[in-house]
């Protein structure tokens, strides 16, 4: 069965000639629509067919298209019993999308890449935190190394012992178990010896209790989700992989999980991060930012040109931008244009906050170096990224990506309700078509 989709089902040639073109989040989310609407009756072929367009627009709706059937199309994790599913008829998936008109390969090619790193985002933040324990996300870890040659180190808790990094082991000690670590990837397209010009790092709680300060029951209910800045950070680098790009690239996952316990860190504790800092805890839910100290401190030691952190970091960046938008921080204040720009460009929308140095205050400490929050809240997303670039050299250029729009109820741009993958488009927007790095100089 083929469905012919033309312009008319979402933007028609009338709007175009009143309006300016649409933002690519608008063409997105009408592409959302579209594909729900074509996937109601189960078909295993579509054909996309945009008329009375210009090439580039056209070019556009088809990228556009192509990645929301991608997103609607594909399968969450499901562990419904065999006797839950048995009168259940087996549903058609999508087999072949047929694109009329001119091919340009390179576009499709990239959005296939983008729907495949994307949805494994999707996946991964979905599954639930006994399925996707630490073990289980290293072994499935070493396993994507393997297929895409990727070289990988595992730092476990005894070798981070050895570190001394006290940051990210305050966090992991309160654990059933000691298999947490930091895990290192490393992408070499041409020499192995060559050093990165990009660390990707990501927040890996694969799941948040609170620790001592216990969560309430809403609060911790999805808290699986909360190893999502990782999975934004491995599957960006499975895109770079499976686009050829020539950028050397490591990737850092802080994996662990945020117990209580009797071992579990308590307020108050000071603990020196692997960069010699020493900080004072005052809060065990801010157990992000403490696990990334350590990992970014690690990364930044490889003396990257440009560190990308992912984090589900702050409620005070949801609070700020809801979760239509993720908030986003940088060391190089003069990115700021660009990087809203590749947020608009890629329909993955981000707000620049400030970080001047006056934001220190609030984390000075009496008995330490800096505290890991203050005790008074307020601004808390500037003071987790105020605390997180003392981990970060000076010589490198840094991006913290606070995700407050890892998830959304309802769905946001091409992908529906639930996880949302978002921080892959806007990644290799900002990095293979605004030239981040060419920009750095």
């Amino acid at each position: 069965m083929r469905t012919h989709l033309s312009s008319g089902a979402g933007l028609t040639v009338a709007e175009i000639n009143t309006k300016s073109w649409p933002e690519s989040f608008k063409l997105l989310t009408q592409a959302r629509q579209i594909a729900g609407f074509a996937l109601e009756t189960k078909p295993t072929s579509l054909a996309v067919i945009p008329l009375g367009f210009s090439e580039v627009q056209a070019r556009q709706l088809e990228e556009s298209q192509i990645l929301a059937l991608c997103a609607v199309d594909f399968r969450m994790p499901e562990f419904k019993s065999k006797k839950a599913t048995a009168n259940k008829p087996k549903a058609q998936r999508l087999r072949k999308i047929t694109l009329f008109g001119k091919r340009n390969s390179a576009m499709v090619k990239r959005a296939l890449a983008e729907a495949e790193a994307l949805n494994l985002v999707r996946w991964l933040t979905a599954l639930p935190p006994n399925k996707l324990n630490a073990r289980e996300y290293q072994t499935l870890i070493r396993a994507m190394a393997r297929e895409n040659g990727w070289q990988i180190k595992v730092h476990s808790e005894t070798e981070l012992k050895k570190a001394k990094a006290g940051a990210f082991l305050a966090v992991s000690q309160g654990n059933a178990t000691s298999d947490a670590a930091i895990v290192q990837l490393s992408y070499r397209p041409g020499k192995k010896s060559a050093k990165p010009d990009l660390a990707l790092v990501g927040k890996g709680i694969i799941f948040d209790t609170g620790g001592t300060n216990l969560k309430p029951f809403k609060g911790m209910l999805d808290m699986h989700e909360d190893m999502a800045g990782s999975a934004v950070a491995l599957a960006t680098l499975l895109a770079l992989t499976l686009l050829k790009s020539p950028l050397p690239a490591d990737c850092w996952l802080a994996i662990t999980e945020n117990r209580t316990g009797p071992k579990a860190y308590k307020p108050r504790d000071v603990v020196t991060a692997s960069n010699g800092t020493t900080i004072e805890v005052i809060h065990t839910d801010a157990e992000g930012r403490m696990a990334l100290a350590d990992t970014l401190a690690l990364a930044g030691k490889k003396k990257p040109r440009l560190i990308l952190d992912f984090a589900t970091l702050t409620g005070t960046c949801v609070a700020a931008l809801t979760e239509r938008y993720s908030g986003v921080f940088t060391n190089r204040e003069k990115l700021h244009s660009l990087l809203i720009d590749a947020g608009n460009d890629s329909g993955e929308r981000v707000w620049p906050f400030p970080m001047n140095d006056d934001f220190n205050e609030e984390l000075v400490s009496r008995n330490a170096d800096v505290l890991q929050c203050a005790a008074a809240g307020g601004g808390d997303h500037i003071q987790a990224a105020k605390f997180l670039q003392r981990f970060v050299p000076e010589k490198s250029a840094w991006v913290h990506m606070d995700l407050s729009a890892a998830a959304r109820k309802g769905g946001l741009a091409q992908v529906p309700s639930g996880p949302t993958g978002f921080g892959v488009r806007y990644s290799l927007d900002l990095l293979l078509d605004k030239n981040v790095l060419k920009q750095l100089g």
